[in-house]
């Protein structure tokens, strides 16, 4: 079974890391109109008729230039301009979480390419002081470091976070239920896979059993693993598991979680079916977890 959340990792980009401090190279692939650029404000793009545009260096504005990488024998950069332009144009610029509907509608062949400006874009957004002296940070290496007066570098940042489908009894049975969770803020009848950011020191396993418990009170045994997706929201890495419960007294913390049900395969077809049961959208990996335990594709997305 091919999963609609792989499909934003599978047209991946060669980021030529190496030329990201190739002034010469750079520049040459610059003067090419056929390389093709973002234009990010701040940390939003403007997208046009609905789709992501990628213009040419000539249509670009002054800014800061990211170099993303090669694909299809083209140059991809983003350029970084001041996020007041799009906090003066409200409603035509667009943060990442309102790209994904577009991608999910089959723009998918720039999906890596778009992440990876993103998700630098954030970094670059919130890093402006060194951590370990104070002095300004200023970009180097084509946007993907950045370095200060006393020579402290400092590179993106990734968070892995564990996102879990959760089961409990007999593998492929009809009595075999999954456990999905929603919060307080969701519209009605919204509810997705639990997750949680790991902590220093812990394995991602622990870090399944620790969330599960802390939301919803259920203990969880075995944990496999399942796949991953860049998740630049702003900068994290989300880890798929599967978790065996070993309990199944659910007590919801209320803070992270308002509710959480265990369903059947066949509660949630017909939830799903009904539209009293909203499921993540199909670019999620979360969406993938509960199809692969539910052995095919579901109904309804938000």
């Amino acid at each position: 079974m091919t999963y609609a959340h792989e499909q934003l990792s599978a047209n991946a980009h060669d980021r030529v890391a190496v030329r990201r401090a190739d002034d010469a190279w750079l520049e040459e692939q610059w003067a090419d109109p056929g390389t093709r650029v973002l234009v990010v404000s701040g940390t939003r793009i403007k997208p046009v008729d609905g789709r992501i545009d990628w213009v040419s260096p000539a249509d670009a504005p002054d800014g800061l230039r990211v170099l993303l990488g090669e694909h299809d024998g083209l140059a991809w950069f983003a350029v970084i301009v001041d996020a007041e332009i799009s906090r003066s144009a409200k409603g035509e610029w667009t943060p990442l979480r309102g790209l994904l509907p577009s991608l999910a509608d089959g723009a998918v062949d720039a999906a890596p390419l778009l992440l990876h400006a993103l998700g630098l874009a954030e970094w670059l957004f919130v890093t402006h002081y060194c951590p370990r002296c104070g002095e300004p940070l200023a970009p180097v290496k084509s946007g993907h470091e950045l370095r200060c007066a006393n020579g402290h570098t400092q590179f993106p940042r990734t968070d892995p976070a564990v996102i879990m489908v959760v089961t409990h009894g007999e593998p492929g049975s009809e009595d075999e239920r999954c456990l999905l969770g929603r919060q307080a803020v969701w519209p009605e009848g919204r509810f997705s896979t639990l997750a949680g950011f790991c902590e220093p020191g812990e394995t991602l396993e622990d870090a399944v059993r620790r969330e599960v418990a802390e939301e919803v009170g259920v203990q969880v045994g075995e944990v496999e693993y399942f796949g991953n997706q860049p998740w630049p929201l702003p900068a994290s890495l989300m880890l798929g598991m599967i978790g065996r419960a070993v309990s199944t007294d659910i007590t919801v913390d209320e803070h992270e979680i308002e509710e959480a049900r265990w369903f059947t395969r066949a509660e949630m077809k017909d939830l799903a079916e009904a539209g009293s049961v909203v499921l993540p959208g199909g670019v999620s990996i979360s969406r993938s977890l509960v199809e692969h335990w539910y052995g095919g594709p579901l109904p309804g997305a938000w």
